[in-house]
């Protein structure tokens, strides 16, 4: 009669699970990951083997990191492109029962001893979040990079490169994402511009000696693009030295705008949780926020300001899910 009823029993568990293949509202998370980047992901793993109760809400896999063409700095991947190991985060996750819902946290509420979280339809509680939303792309703000998007305007050089393959484009921008990009269109488009507002360089050193060898790139310094020109598709780039303001037209094909990003962290500010004047989440040492049961990790949180990478975003990730895992501990 205990097996019958343990069968029994799990059954009835599996069918308050699922209705019409959407997910129970009822159903409790110990956490929820709101991100699946690489502090979301690492948060994830960590979390699950503390046998917490794990999901994850997120639009994209790897966030901006799954965009990388190739990365060489994280240990144990001499080379790897974003994707693939941003791929094997999620793999990694899954294996230890992470449940991965992917789509947007569009509102969030607070309630005695809970969160809820609405996703479309769909309402999900946890008793502690982990906020990873990461950062979105800085824009230029310049006569015609909106009227041009995804007409020869683009923000991912892995994602819409293969498009402008022997064509000539421009990069614009000085970190570590704008010299990726350039080596990346390096093999694939005729002639790259690099247009930075100054000599030196944010980036990688390694990556700037690539992108000095590379044949096909020509730097251009001291200068920042005033318009982007067109007729229905981008045929130029006006560009302004900012040391004699003389100005000039550089005939393209294509913009990879590469200059930054800003902290998603909207949400945040709804639940009350502290930003700096930046925009970014104030954390502790242990990734608390000022709200209990709230904890933040990667790119939004004022810890990452001194190094953002996928390392020390993994390490902060992990770090949050100890903390929520501490968190519940004491609660019980």
């Amino acid at each position: 009669y205990a097996n019958i009823y343990i069968v029994y029993a799990r059954n009835i568990h599996k069918l308050t699970q699922t209705k019409n293949n959407q997910k129970v509202k009822n159903m409790i998370y110990d956490t929820i990951i709101i991100g699946n980047g690489p502090a979301g992901l690492s948060a994830a793993i960590f979390a699950a083997r503390s046998n917490l109760k794990t999901m994850i809400i997120g639009e994209k896999l790897g966030g901006q990191a799954a965009d990388a063409h190739l990365i060489e700095n994280y240990p144990g991947f001499p080379s790897i492109s974003g994707m693939e190991l941003m791929s094997k985060f999620e793999d990694h996750a899954k294996s230890q029962g992470v449940e991965i819902i992917y789509g947007r946290a569009e509102r969030f509420e607070k309630k005695k001893g809970a969160f809820i979280i609405t996703s479309g339809k769909e309402h999900y509680e946890g008793k502690t979040l982990i906020l990873a939303l990461g950062t979105t792309t800085r824009k230029l703000n310049i006569p015609g990079e909106t009227e041009y998007l995804g007409r020869g305007v683009s923000y991912c050089a892995t994602c819409d490169g293969a498009f402008f393959k022997d064509k000539t484009v421009a990069v614009i921008g000085g970190g570590d994402a704008a010299l990726s990009a350039t080596l990346y269109l390096a093999g694939i488009a005729k002639k790259i511009y690099l247009i930075h507002r100054r000599q030196g360089f944010r980036g990688e050193p390694i990556k700037l000696k690539r992108v000095k060898e590379s044949e096909n790139v020509e730097l251009v310094l001291d200068a920042v693009p005033t318009g982007i020109l067109g007729e229905n598709i981008v045929t130029g780039l006006k560009v302004k030295n900012v040391i004699n303001n003389t100005e000039k037209e550089i005939k393209l094909q294509g913009v990879f705008i590469e200059v930054g990003s800003t902290p998603t962290t909207v949400m945040a500010k709804e639940l009350g949780v502290n930003l700096d004047k930046a925009g970014y989440i104030k954390v502790d040492n242990k990734q608390d926020t000022n709200i209990p049961g709230i904890f933040a990790a990667g790119d939004i949180t004022t810890s990452s300001n001194y190094f953002r990478q996928i390392i020390t975003a993994a390490s902060e990730g992990s770090i949050a899910a100890d903390s929520a895992f501490k968190f519940i501990k004491e609660e019980k």
